[in-house]
C-alpha cells in the first residue's frame, strides 16, 4: 500500500471526483473537450498531487504538493461556477458540489498545518 491510499483526504478528493464524472457526464457533447475535460483534470489533479506529495519526499515537498491540490480545487470550483453560469449540469448539484469542495480546502489546510 501506498502512502497516500492512508489519507482519509485522498479518499474523499476520490469521492469528490466521482461526482465531477457523473455531473459532466450530463454536459453537453459539444464541450466534451472544453469544460468537461477541465473540470475531470482539475479534479483528479487534486489527488494527484496529493500522491505525488506523499512519495518519499520531505514534508516541506509534501505541504508544497498539498498547496497544488488546494490550487486545482479552487480552479474545480471555478469552473463549477462557470458550467452553472452557462446553464450545464444540475444547479443543486453544482451547489452540492461547491459545498463539498470548500469541506475539502479545509480539509487538505488543516492536514498542511498539521505537518509543519
Amino acid at each position: 500500500m501506498f502512502r497516500f491510499e492512508t489519507l482519509e483526504i485522498w479518499h474523499h478528493a476520490v469521492q469528490y471526483i466521482k461526482k465531477i464524472y457523473k455531473l459532466t457526464d450530463l454536459f453537453p457533447k459539444c464541450e466534451l473537450y472544453g469544460l468537461t475535460s477541465q473540470l475531470r483534470r482539475s479534479a483528479v489533479s487534486v489527488a494527484a498531487n496529493m500522491a505525488e506529495g506523499s512519495a518519499d519526499r520531505t514534508k516541506t515537498e509534501f505541504k508544497r504538493y498539498l498547496h497544488y491540490s488546494i490550487g486545482s480545487l479552487a480552479e474545480n470550483i471555478a469552473e463549477l461556477l462557470i458550467a452553472k453560469e452557462l446553464g450545464f449540469g444540475d444547479r443543486e448539484k453544482i451547489g452540492a458540489l461547491y459545498q463539498e469542495a470548500e469541506i475539502l480546502i479545509k480539509r487538505i489546510t488543516a492536514f498542511k498545518n498539521y505537518l509543519k
